[in-house]
């Protein structure tokens, strides 16, 4: 199948547009759409394919992704009374929840700590990046823990393929700010369930949907905004005389639909915020990300991963693999927790505020912890000793809020110096069984492997009780 394009005003019309006068905003750029190497007709119709239709429902899933793994023992898990090779420099402060204390670069969480979780006692086994996100966000155990390529379909395409024909297609049911979490993907459900990548910086002043592109002809042909507008008018009309949508291929006719969805425009349109609003989410990547993601499960995308790294901000490396040999513990903590407070607080706060609590959860995790006791060794850049930890998938912390759940709560707890869950042990597969739950799918269910044979959704866990309304 070639590739959809828009074609200029001069060009034979052949592609119907719905409501096109809608088109003139956030969609400037549009055409080929690729995800995984696929056009969006190629994506619409092996997903047609690929699922059966089942009932409606509205849903929705925000996962937050910390790439390379925070600190447990620097955010929400704090150790104050430890040792002092264990406890590092960071000091604790308390929130509006009796009890719940959290790091003191998280002010702006501990004002609104009433309307979220903590759970500090999920943990696995998996200790390098690629394995435990996998095992994460498939609830498998990978076979080969260093490849970063998914073994075992993972959260969101899994979520994309099991609400196939249950969402309204003027949207898609599943949208990243990247083309995969490292460690995660689709495996054997194929490309057609990656996200719709949105990446960039929402923040930046020429932020597009930049896997939406014109093709290289009409670039050629149109030099400026207003020339674009005109062309994609008179399209339009042109469009509206031949009803040439009759005649047009299905899969085309959904994608161009997507295309020129007013939701869909409206939901990318990061602009129409208040500017108040994207302040106190912080006008730096991650939080318009923060920003786009509430936009994008108000619109009615299913479930969105926007990942929180490369903050480009002083002091701070890429992801949160804070190794010593990376950059320095609590420098980094430092400059980096108060960018993530923001975003964070305020994604908390605005589902909240526009009644999106009980029909959206949000989940913030990355894909393990990091080692309670502290590693000093020189660092690349620095040339000195300096702090950090380590990988540890023994003791990690999830913040989780929305979806209907009571909040305010602390589950679970790890020993004196955060090394293992103390009480209320819980695994990954615990918090998929509850996202699944949460989103109408049957986390017992059984899909076929690569070699066609039965397997399990998710081979363990049960939704935390603590977190069902």
């Amino acid at each position: 199948m070639s590739r959809l394009r828009f074609l200029p005003a001069t060009a034979p019309a052949f592609l119907p547009l719905p409501s096109c006068a809608m088109f003139r905003r956030s969609f400037l750029q549009a055409g080929s759409l690729a995800l995984g190497g696929l056009t969006l007709p190629e994506l619409l119709k092996r997903r047609a394919e690929a699922s059966p239709t089942t009932g409606p429902s509205d849903t929705a899933v925000i996962l937050i992704w910390l790439q390379g793994g925070p600190s447990h023992m620097e955010t929400y898990d704090l150790k104050p009374e430890a040792p002092a090779e264990y406890r590092g420099l960071c000091r604790p402060i308390a929130t509006v929840t009796p009890g719940m204390n959290i790091c003191e670069h998280l002010p702006r969480h501990a004002k609104v700590a009433d309307r979220f979780n903590l759970i500090r006692s999920i943990s696995h086994q998996f200790a390098n990046h690629a394995g435990g996100a996998g095992r994460f966000l498939s609830g498998h155990n990978p076979l080969r823990p260093l490849d970063p390529l998914a073994q075992h379909p993972c959260l969101g395409p899994v979520v994309s393929r099991m609400l196939e024909g249950r969402r309204d297609p003027a949207v898609p049911r599943y949208v990243g700010s990247a083309s995969n979490v490292y460690g995660g993907g689709a495996a054997n459900l194929g490309a057609a369930y990656l996200p719709f990548v949105v990446a960039g910086d929402p923040n930046a002043d020429n932020f597009q949907v930049n896997n939406l592109s014109l093709a290289a002809n009409v670039k050629d042909r149109l030099d400026d905004r207003a020339t674009l507008l005109s062309a994609f008018d008179q399209l339009c009309e042109n469009i509206d005389r031949t009803r040439a949508m009759d005649t047009m291929d299905k899969y085309n006719q959904e994608a161009i639909n997507l295309l020129t969805s007013g939701r869909a425009r409206d939901a990318f349109d990061i602009s129409q915020e208040d500017p108040k609003l994207r302040e106190k989410y912080g006008r730096h990547k991650w939080g318009q990300r923060a920003l786009l993601a509430r936009r994008l499960v108000e619109a009615g995308v299913s479930f969105v991963t926007m990942q929180m790294q490369n903050p480009n901000i002083p002091d701070a490396i890429g992801n949160w693999d804070i190794h010593a040999v990376n950059g320095h513990l609590f420098k980094d903590t430092a400059a980096r927790l108060p960018v993530f407070d923001a975003a964070v607080a305020a994604l908390v706060e605005d589902l909240y505020d526009r009644g999106l609590d009980k029909r959206v959860m949000l989940i913030v995790s990355g894909e393990f912890g990091r080692t309670p006791r502290i590693n000093p060794q020189k660092g690349t850049r620095s040339g000195v000793i300096q702090p950090g930890r380590d990988h540890y998938p023994h003791a990690m912390s999830v913040l989780v809020a929305g979806g209907g759940m009571p909040t305010g709560q602390v589950i679970g707890s790890t020993t004196a110096k955060g090394e293992r869950p103390l009480d209320r042990k819980l695994d990954p597969n615990d918090l998929l069984a509850t996202i699944y739950r949460h989103l109408g799918i049957d986390y017992r269910v059984t899909v076929p492997d690569n070699a066609g044979r039965p397997t399990p959704l998710i081979p363990t866990g049960e939704p935390i009780r603590e977190l069902l309304a």
